[in-house]
């Protein structure tokens, strides 16, 4: 997809302002800009805002999403490695690199049950405590892990101590930010 892309709603669509985390209704017929197509949902410039619009909605901007499969073991189990590939699929809505690269993901935690399923512990930061789709990115981290086969349970800790800071960025990250 190109860098930006211009298109326009076919039908009403839900939407989120970024940051503040809003709700809005886009209605049919607007012309936006999509900015950010990453992790299944769509970031877009509407009236001067941005405002993130999820893949179940691709269809009101002509698109479709296919999302990254994340199969678990053939035995059935479910690991760390698994785990940080399902974090790999979630992006801040502002910034073009996965909460991963981003340094959001403190502590990961896979606990295996009796039932041969799996409860997933994440200890996790925000790049601000204030940040309003703080409630969003830590739904999309329960969505995404939650669809490995065999976890029954994910549980987010949203936790500010240390604070984040542009230190905790990947390397990837910074380059891709330019950075480095």
């Amino acid at each position: 997809m190109p860098e930006r892309e211009v298109a326009v709603t076919n039908r009403a669509v839900e939407g989120r302002i970024v940051p503040a985390g809003t709700e809005i209704m886009i209605p049919k017929d607007t012309f936006v800009t999509i900015t950010q197509s990453l992790g299944g949902t769509f970031t877009v410039a509407v009236n001067g805002n941005l405002a993130r619009i999820e893949g179940k909605d691709a269809d009101a901007l002509g698109k479709t999403v296919e999302y990254e499969d994340l199969s678990t073991s053939q035995d059935g189990s479910v690991n760390d490695d698994q785990v940080w590939a399902a974090l790999r699929q979630v992006y801040d809505p502002e910034i073009p690199v996965n909460i991963v690269e981003m340094g959001l993901i403190y502590e990961i935690e896979v606990v295996k049950l009796d039932t041969a399923l799996h409860e997933v512990f994440i200890k996790m930061t925000l790049t601000a405590p204030g940040c309003g789709m703080g409630p969003v990115i830590i739904d999309d981290v329960r969505a995404r892990v939650a669809q490995l086969d065999g976890v029954s349970k994910v549980e987010v800790d949203l936790v500010f101590d240390p604070p984040w800071s542009n230190e905790m960025l990947s390397d990837e990250a910074k380059l891709e930010l330019g950075l480095l």
